[in-house]
Parts: C-alpha cells; sequence; structure tokens
C-alpha cells in the first residue's frame, strides 16, 4: 500500500498543521534566495518591490511541495491541479517580477558577456520568447499533462513528478518573463498586444477545464487502487480540480493583468516624457528684437512655412517625411 493511500482524512485543521521535510526543494529555494540577496546587494538602489515578489515566488514554492498540497498531490486530484497551477502560474510570475535576470547578467564576467550576449540575442532565443511561442509554453503543458500518461506517471514517481514541477516553473517563467518584459528580453511583444494574447490564453484554461469536467477519468485505477475512504468520491474531485484549473487560471490571470496595464502606462508615460523633452530641445529660441538686421527681419520678411504637428514629432516625422 501507497503512502498516500495511508495518510489520514484532510480536514480544515490539517491544512494548516499538514508539512513534509523535501529537502532538495528547500535547498534550492534557499541557494537561489542566497543568491538574489547577494547580487541584488551589489547593486546600489535596487528596487524593494522586486526582492519582496522574488521572496514571495520562493515561498510558494515552498508552500506547493511542502505543505498539505505537497503532501496530499498524489491522494486528491483537485490537490495535484492547486500544485500544478502555483508552479505554472504564481510561482514563475513572482519570480520574473523581481527582474533575477538583471541581477544575473551584471555578475558574468566580463569575459564571458559576449557569449552572454550571443545566447540572448540568438535567433533560437528569439523565436522561444516571441509571442506565439510564449503562448505555448503556458497553455500547452497542463494539456500535455492531463491528458496523456504522464499524469499517471507523475502519481506514482517521484522524480517524474518532480520533473514535471520544474518544467512547469520553466514554462511559466519564460512566459512571464517575456509578457512583463521587466527583465531584457530577445523578443520583445508590445503590451497592448499581450493583453490580446491573455485573454486568448484564459480561454485556454477553460477548455481543459471543460474537457476534465464532462470527459473520462484521468488515471482512475490509480486513484481507485488507493481505496481512499474519506473525501469526494474520484469523479466529484476530479470536478474539483478542473473548476481549480480553469477558474482559479483566471483569477491569476486578474493581477497579472492588472501588473501588464500598470507597466503600459508607465511605458507610455515614460515615451511621452521623451518626445517632449526632444521636441522642446529641437525648439530654436527666437532671436531678441532689434539684435540683428536684414530683410528676413525687417517688417516685410517673408512669413516662416507653416509646419503641421507631426513633422515635429520624432517618432512620426521620419514616417510621414516628403519623397523627393
Amino acid at each position: 500500500m501507497t503512502a498516500a493511500a495511508l495518510l489520514p482524512p484532510l480536514t480544515a485543521l490539517r491544512l494548516f498543521t499538514t508539512w513534509r521535510f523535501a529537502p532538495l526543494l528547500l535547498g534550492a529555494s534557499a541557494t537561489a534566495a542566497a543568491g538574489y540577496t547577494v547580487a541584488a546587494r551589489g547593486r546600489p538602489g535596487w528596487p524593494r518591490g522586486r526582492a519582496v515578489a522574488f521572496g514571495a515566488g520562493l515561498v510558494v514554492a515552498v508552500l506547493a511541495g511542502s505543505s498539505f498540497v505537497g503532501v496530499y498531490d498524489d491522494t486528491l486530484f483537485w490537490v495535484r491541479a492547486v500544485q500544478n497551477l502555483l508552479l505554472l502560474m504564481v510561482v514563475p510570475m513572482l519570480l520574473a517580477l523581481g527582474a533575477p535576470l538583471t541581477l544575473l547578467a551584471a555578475g558574468v564576467p566580463e569575459d564571458r558577456r559576449p557569449a552572454w550576449r550571443r545566447v540572448l540575442h540568438s535567433r533560437a532565443a528569439r523565436v522561444l520568447t516571441g509571442p506565439f511561442a510564449a503562448t505555448v509554453l503556458l497553455v500547452a503543458p497542463l494539456m500535455v499533462v492531463y491528458l496523456t500518461p504522464l499524469y499517471a506517471m507523475t502519481l506514482r514517481d517521484g522524480v517524474v513528478s518532480g520533473a514535471v514541477g520544474t518544467g512547469l516553473v520553466a514554462c511559466g517563467f519564460v512566459y512571464f518573463w517575456t509578457r512583463l518584459r521587466i527583465d531584457p528580453t530577445p523578443a520583445s511583444t508590445p503590451y497592448p498586444v499581450t493583453l490580446v494574447l491573455t485573454i486568448a490564453e484564459m480561454v485556454g484554461d477553460a477548455v481543459l477545464g471543460i474537457v476534465l469536467w464532462l470527459g473520462p477519468a484521468v488515471a482512475a485505477a490509480y486513484y481507485l487502487g488507493l481505496h481512499r475512504g474519506w473525501g469526494p468520491d474520484p469523479h466529484t474531485d476530479q470536478v474539483l480540480g478542473a473548476g481549480v484549473l480553469w477558474i482559479g487560471g483566471d483569477v491569476v490571470g486578474l493581477p497579472f493583468l492588472g501588473v501588464v496595464l500598470w507597466l503600459f502606462s508607465r511605458e507610455d508615460a515614460r515615451r511621452a516624457r521623451a518626445t517632449d523633452a526632444e521636441l522642446d530641445a529641437a525648439e530654436t529660441p527666437a532671436p531678441a528684437s532689434g539684435t540683428t538686421s536684414g530683410p528676413e527681419s525687417g517688417p516685410d520678411a517673408a512669413p516662416a512655412p507653416s509646419r503641421l504637428w507631426w513633422q515635429d514629432d520624432p517618432q512620426l516625422a521620419d514616417r510621414f517625411r516628403p519623397r523627393t
């Protein structure tokens, strides 16, 4: 009989009191936290909000593996759904908000920076971080996990489960890294495009939720073999998990949309200030009265030709310059 079959009923109290020791997860999280802290202290003025976001991502990762979620992930379908949602969306989003790649790039030795830049600006990196590829990295992983035999393998084999969890975090990080654009990215997706794609990705979450809700039982033999005498029956358990993936994905997407809108407004404000500064610098001050003489300054001087507003806008002047 497996350890998952021997677990006591999951009560409201055990949601908060059930823990397990996961040495690999704790070690990796502690190493990441220490490395980030050292790198951030080496950059005076590093925003505290970024450090808080990165730390929160590590905390959520630990909770996903060591709290009741990590203890009951092989026993209840809906608990595994919570875990996968945290690993694919919540943890990567918080880590990406911490801008870890900026700190990592700053720590690259001088002689290795050309190689770093070549990798970052390679064709493969641009394709991987493009709008289409990033969308696939968010939508496809859970479909592959739940709609193939891989899901049952994660329940039976801890190594496979750990590898899949790591892959979910990696896919989610690439997605949020390229969408948020706090760290430099090989391919830049404009924020308005990100907003449209995010809405489309929410539809993908709904499709998976509906398939799991109305479709056949996933890993039915495994769950029936547990002979669990408490909690929801396997069908109800899968329906609950489908709701977690569907509704939970949309709930997580809402703060992400809020962050994207905020970043978009900041970028637009920066562009407006830069444009105003360029226009102010391009203005020529009018000469003082009586300091010049000649036909151009006399009362009969020809008026200066009128100019359209966009001819003085540096973002539009090149686009609409008259052709000769």
